[in-house]
């Protein structure tokens, strides 16, 4: 990858992909010009040519030994982008036998992001949010399940932060405030 490479992650519901999106308008009106990719569409995309999943929501019950092929070969097709690259994707999939890196050792060798941006907020209002989205069939957990992710990302991300040398910056998307996010997101990526 030649450019600036930053990962953005955050738990299903987070408001990530909004995020992104008012940040990339910003920037695209200053100049400033990212292409995004998305994770869990190149590894989708594979996995739908290997005739294994029929909708994204089937990938995280995927057998693990399944996931890792897939990340691999998404990561492998990323790295070959240039320019300025934006990838949006999970820091860990929630799977029926735990956590699962995102971004595993074979995964962050192929991208060495400059920068994971984690895109967080209130439990609650990401249970809410995930209630009313009526175009993702998702998991049913609480908030408390909610905050356990949302910790095993930091987590998470301090391990690929020593793994690659890159920074890491978090970024809340509360209810009412997304401006604020999106701004933030876009002064990162300046």
């Amino acid at each position: 990858m030649k450019g600036r490479s930053v990962i953005v992650t955050g738990v299903p519901g987070v408001g990530k992909t909004t995020v992104v999106t008012g940040a990339l308008q910003i920037l695209d009106q200053e100049g400033i010009i990212y292409k995004t990719l998305n994770f869990g569409t190149y590894m989708f995309d594979v996995a739908q040519k290997e005739g294994i999943v029929k909708d994204r929501d089937e990938m995280r019950r995927l057998d693990k030994d399944v996931q890792k092929r897939l990340q691999k070969r998404a990561a492998q097709e990323m790295a070959k982008e240039e320019g300025n690259v934006l990838i949006d994707t999970h820091a860990s999939v929630k799977t029926p036998k735990g956590y699962l890196a995102g971004l595993p050792e074979w995964v962050l060798r192929e991208l060495m992001p400059d920068t994971i941006i984690l895109v967080e907020t209130d439990e609650d209002q990401i249970l809410l949010r995930r209630m009313t989205d009526e175009t993702r069939t998702r998991d049913l957990e609480g908030s408390y399940s909610i905050g356990e992710h949302q910790q095993f990302n930091r987590s998470i991300a301090a391990a690929y932060s020593m793994m690659t040398g890159c920074t890491i910056k978090y970024i809340t998307n509360a209810d009412h405030l997304l401006e604020k996010a999106v701004e933030d997101m876009a002064a990162i990526l300046r």
